[in-house]
Parts: C-alpha cells; structure tokens; sequence
C-alpha cells in the first residue's frame, strides 16, 4: 500500500463532502482512499452525528476516552473537516465559492433540504456546471415517500432484507432480524462511490456535470439479488431459513463436537469429496443426494444427517480435512478472531494511523487492491473542523485576517 502523498488512482479530483453518519461519509471514504482530496463540511461545534455515537472512543495515551467515537473513525479517514454554518449567508457563499473549485458534492439532507440555502443541484450547476451533486436520502427525490425521512434498519425492514434474514417464523429465535452492520449504508456509500466515478468519466465526454439520485431503499431492493429473482420467476416470496441457502445445499453451519463450522458447498464434485472426507461415500451416489437440485428437495432428510457426522468430530479437525479434499468450508469468527487470523492479518486489513490525541488510531484497511495506483492512507479521520484555516486559506485565498473575522462571526 502507498501511504502520504503518494499519487492515487483520483488524485486531482477535489470532493465537498456535506453527508453525515455512513452512506455519504462511507463514498467519501472510499474516493479519498483512491487519491481525492476529500473536505468534510461539517456544523461548527457539532460536526457529524456520530461523533457523539459513543461509547466506544478512541483512547488518549494513557487509556482515557477522547472525543472522537468508534462510529465515526470507521467512515472518515483521508478527510479535511472545515466547519462552515451553511444556515447563514456568509457560510452559503463560502461552500458556494468551495463549489466553484470542486468536482464532486455528497449530501444527504432530505429531499429539498439544501434548497432553502441556495445550495441545491440546480443553483450549484449554475456555478460549476461541471459539478457531480450526489444526493443520497432514505427513498429518492421522487416518489410517494420521497419527503419520509430514511434510516438503515428501517430500511432493512421495508425493503425485504429482514423477510429472509433470521430464524424461521415458530423456531426459537425466529422473527425478524437486522444485519449485524448498518449494510444498506454501506451498500448505498458503495453504489454512489460507483456512481460519482461513471459521472466522472461522463463528464470527461461531455464536459458536464449531473445530478445522482441515490436511495436506500432502491439499493436495498437492487442488493435482494437472487432472492428477488427467486420470487419474481416463481411468484413465491422466500423466507427466513437462518443459516440455510434456498438454492444451494449443503451451505449452512453445522455443529462440530466443539463449536460450529460452515460448510458452503457449490457442486456436485464439492459434494461427493465432502462424502469420502464424512465417511459417508454412499451419499455421493445416492439419487435423493447426488444433484443440488436433489439435496434441495431433499434437504429435510439430509441435513439432520448431516448434523449427526459433523458433531463427531472437532472445528479443527473439520478444517483440516475439508482443506486437504479441496471443499470450501470455515469457521464462525468473532471479531477478535477475524483481526487475529493469519490471513486477514496477511492482507493489512488492520492499518494503524498517527492521530493528534493519541499515539495512533486503528482502523480497517481497504479491500481495493490497484497494482498500478494502490490506495492511499494519507490522514486519520479527522479532527472536528482541523482543516478550516489551511482549506479556506489554499483553496479560496483568503488570508488569515478574514478567517479571524469569519470565526468571531461563528461563521466557521
């Protein structure tokens, strides 16, 4: 990986990053990693809402709790925050003028929310018709419930996620559940990171801007995959199965003498090493078992007596052998474990970062690999408004009298 100023696959794009909490912040995220120069614009004396989404906080040298949350340091590396109060005039002109000088705006305000400070799309493409306006709200800007306000776990609920996530209905546990992560944030951050850069080349094209329009919830529909096709080629609404695959099987936990393994078998030759490994070779043949599409209709009988040959045998005993015969299978992880494991550790998904109120800050590395413009890790997340001198100082001129004068204004 580069680290500093090494150059990356965006340096030169310069992106105005007014979202808050993931979706926006986590596309932020993602495009200064690639090399954008990323300015959070947050509100003076309050920043981000996460920042107050804690306990946890990052720890001070000497183990006390400082002011930056967990919450927020997982979604802003590679950031400068400037906090600008954009409910008053000098502060629209200051984000207007940072517009004028920018490629790329995140917001996620409710539908119509920026207009009433004149900094909405069509009021900054007059500015900068080259700019990309990214929106990102709960249901779009169209739409019948375009003015809802939208959060990820109702969206979870809304969009059919928790419908197929959880215990089945009449088992213990059974009900609806969210996923363990905010995932509709994050798969929302992900597709407007994927959207800005298609307008980026677009507008290598035309020399035009345009404006994105993302929603959770159209994310959370797009992201039901096959489980969507499952119900519109059948008509049949699919539901919570727990760990089980409605098309593929065996690919669920089973337990072992010691714990629980995973076991995600994706054909028929998986399937019949699996057999030779569990000292059953009889199943590999046997027609009730030898096709996917035969274990599914089948998996009533095969699964319980899957159950009763994986219990014999410990996790590790279980690994070992599905790794030799060459059949995709692992263990259930907590946390620590994942940060402890060889390969994770391998990969540099752990990355540590100096801060300026504690020795460094951990946080989670990249999974984008680039052989030729590798991701950077040039700054932590920032502290709230760290930045506000040096941007309003290089990147709109002004000296450091005016900027006096805009902060005992409590403009910034």
């Amino acid at each position: 990986m580069r680290t500093g100023a090494a150059r990356g696959a965006l340096d030169g794009l310069r992106v105005l990053d007014l979202s808050r909490v993931l979706a926006g912040p986590w596309a932020g995220q993602i495009l200064g990693d690639l090399g954008a120069e990323v300015i959070k614009v947050e509100r003076p004396g309050r920043g981000d809402d996460t920042r107050a989404w804690g306990p946890p906080y990052l720890n001070d040298g000497q183990g006390a709790p400082t002011s930056e949350s967990a919450y927020y340091l997982s979604a802003n590396r590679n950031k400068q925050s400037v906090t600008i109060d954009i409910t008053r005039p000098e502060g629209q002109r200051l984000v207007k003028e940072l517009v004028a000088e920018s490629d790329v705006l995140l917001e996620n305000f409710k539908v119509g929310g920026l207009k009433r400070y004149g900094l909405d799309y069509a009021s900054l493409a007059a500015i900068n018709p080259r700019l990309i306006y990214c929106s990102i709200t709960g249901f779009g800007q169209d739409g019948p419930y375009a003015e809802r306000p939208g959060y990820d776990f109702l969206i979870q609920g809304l969009g059919g996620l928790m419908s197929i996530t959880g215990q089945p209905d009449g088992e213990p546990g059974g009900g609806p559940v969210k996923a363990g992560v905010a995932l509709t944030d994050i798969t929302t951050g992900l597709y407007a990171a994927i959207a800005v850069l298609a307008a980026v080349n677009h507008r290598h094209q035309s020399g035009q801007g345009q404006h994105i329009d993302m929603a959770l919830l159209d994310v959370q529909v797009a992201t039901l995959a096959n489980q969507a096709m499952n119900f519109l080629t059948s008509g049949t609404a699919p539901g919570r199965m727990g760990n089980a695959h409605p098309n593929i099987v065996p690919y669920q936990t089973f337990p072992a003498a010691d714990g629980d393994i995973i076991l995600t078998i994706g054909n028929d030759g998986q399937f019949a090493r699996f057999c030779e490994v569990a000292g059953r070779p009889e199943w590999a043949t046997d027609e009730r078992y030898a096709t996917n599409a035969a274990r599914v209709a089948n998996r009533d009988s095969l699964i319980p007596a899957l159950r009763q040959t994986t219990v014999m045998k410990t996790t590790a005993e279980w690994l070992r052998l599905l790794e030799e015969a060459g059949v995709p299978g692992g263990p259930v992880n907590t946390i620590e474990q994942v940060f402890g494991d060889p390969q994770v550790q391998h990969r540099g998904l752990r990355i540590d970062l100096s801060h300026p109120l504690s020795q460094s800050v951990p946080l989670v590395g990249s999974p984008l690999r680039l052989s030729g413009s590798p991701v950077r890790y040039a700054s932590a997340p920032p502290l709230l408004g760290e930045h506000t001198g040096d941007v309003l100082s290089q990147v709109l001129g002004l000296d450091t009298v005016a900027i006096e004068q805009l902060r005992r204004d409590g403009v910034i």
